[in-house]
């Protein structure tokens, strides 16, 4: 069992940046992939970044790549996102995901655990 907790979330501006931490419980936090997803009003909910257990593998979503990295720090149990050049359309509530060694990481059904979200909204 996981539990993830999400913080970090706010309203910035665009070109602003937010880094956004999820802490995980447990101590097996090592063992898995972990995922940031974000879901705006009326979408569905999307993958943004992902990281394999080790940190060796990463993947990122198209509106996301060079702006947005994804890291872990498995002794803090906590994985980030570091959001940099925010835009009006990244505005939505993030969410972070942990799912069994070897995930597909881009697919939210493949996850095991989510945290509650943090809001993150920029304003033109």
């Amino acid at each position: 069992q996981v539990q993830l907790v999400e913080s970090g979330g706010g309203l910035v501006q665009a070109g602003d940046s937010l880094r956004l931490s999820c802490a995980a419980s447990g101590r097996t936090f090592s063992t898995y992939d972990m995922g940031w997803f974000r879901q705006a009003p009326g979408t569905e909910r999307e993958f943004v970044a992902g990281i394999r257990w080790r940190g060796d593998s990463i993947y990122y979503a198209d509106s996301a790549k060079g702006r947005f990295t994804i890291s872990r720090d498995n002794a803090k149990t906590t994985v980030y996102l570091q959001m940099n050049s925010l835009q009006p359309e990244d505005t939505a509530v993030y969410y972070c995901a942990a799912g069994r060694i070897g995930v597909r990481v881009t697919m939210s059904s493949a996850y095991d655990y989510w945290g509650q979200g943090t809001q993150v909204t920029v304003s033109s």
